[in-house]
């Protein structure tokens, strides 16, 4: 059976161009059973339940589960605590506290809605400008150099931590694939022939 470790690394294999930097090297961190800083993130209750609301309006809950049934919540802080370096702790942590500035947990459904998609347009420019600093520095730089103090804005750390734990989720495995197991006899074959290769299934 696929493990989650193994998925975590299966889909960076195959998404490469699509996750942040920062979240390409976790992924690896993890599928190695490597840990960044141990023990230097943690969120609290209410930065918690507000990590839970985003997450959920990123995958809500309808005939299938939502982020929250299927452990996306947990799964963000232990990603970030266990993979991922300083200026992520940082930036998502500013993010989250301006949430809650925003009062994000007492607001309508809808109004929520309308603050998130207002944070994804800000974050657009925001990954624009931090693109284009990657670029500007060269290949050969030391990668916490290139990062730079201020890290991925929180917003793109969020949808992908969120997309990721999902889609390696039994859950959100369950919720988005059919198991259509094909059963087959096994059958020896007796005629092979000098040199031929085996048959792998």
């Amino acid at each position: 059976m696929l493990k989650r470790r193994d998925a975590v690394s299966r889909i960076a294999m195959l998404v490469g161009g699509v996750f942040s930097a920062p979240t390409l090297f976790a992924m690896e961190a993890k599928n190695a059973g490597l840990i960044a800083e141990p023990g230097t993130f943690s969120l609290t209750d209410i930065q918690r339940n507000i990590v839970a609301a985003v997450a959920e309006h990123i995958i809500p809950k309808t005939t299938t589960a939502g982020a929250i049934d299927a452990g996306v919540p947990a799964f963000i802080e232990m990603m970030l605590n266990d993979c991922y370096k300083k200026p992520e702790h940082v930036s998502f942590k500013k993010g989250v506290d301006n949430l809650a500035k925003a009062k994000f947990l007492n607001q309508s459904s809808d109004a929520q809605i309308a603050m998130l998609t207002l944070l994804e347009a800000d974050t657009k420019e925001l990954m624009r400008s931090y693109s284009a600093s990657k670029v500007k520095v060269g290949d050969n730089v030391d990668k916490d150099v290139l990062e730079g103090a201020g890290g991925v804005p929180f917003w793109r750390v969020m949808k992908e931590l969120t997309m990721l734990g999902y889609y390696t989720s039994e859950k959100g495995i369950q919720a988005s694939f059919v198991y259509e197991p094909v059963p087959g006899r096994f059958e020896v074959i007796s005629d092979m022939k000098p040199d031929q290769k085996s048959f792998a299934y």
